[in-house]
């Protein structure tokens, strides 16, 4: 018997906004049939349609409004991979989107990576893209 995760959860101070800067992150939409809207304690949002990964396994993450802000690191944080462009034009991308450079980690070698965090303060890393990986031989 195992179990799957149904969605990845944060906590936001304006769960909207949130939901809307990190579809502009991911290239993820809303459901048409419960639009995001602003004011809303809960927004989700999906990978887009087209995978022949079933819609509850790909990848949701919600977003629920707290009183509190964040005030630690997270325990946990989300690794992302550019589809298109290398490490250095996705982050230049995301800063451009409002994201926050906390720390550069790339090393001599190429390999490495850049910690950022969103409006809200959530770290989250930029690694180097496949096409990268696989010109510099894994």
């Amino acid at each position: 018997m195992t179990s799957r995760i149904q969605h990845t959860t944060f906590d936001a101070r304006d769960a909207y906004a949130q939901s809307v800067w990190w579809c502009g992150v991911l290239g993820y939409v809303e459901d048409p049939d419960d639009p995001n809207l602003p004011g809303h304690e809960e927004c989700m949002i999906f990978p887009p349609a087209g995978s022949d990964t079933p819609a509850e396994s790909r990848g949701r993450l919600l977003f629920i409004e707290v009183p509190e802000g964040k005030e630690l690191k997270n325990r946990l944080h989300l690794d992302l991979r550019p589809v298109d462009g290398t490490r250095e034009e996705e982050t230049a991308r995301l800063l451009g989107l409002g994201a926050m450079q906390l720390a550069d980690r790339r090393r001599p070698d190429g390999s490495g990576w850049f910690t950022l965090a969103d409006p809200e303060g959530n770290e989250f890393c930029i690694l180097r893209s496949d096409a990268e990986v696989a010109a510099q031989g894994g």
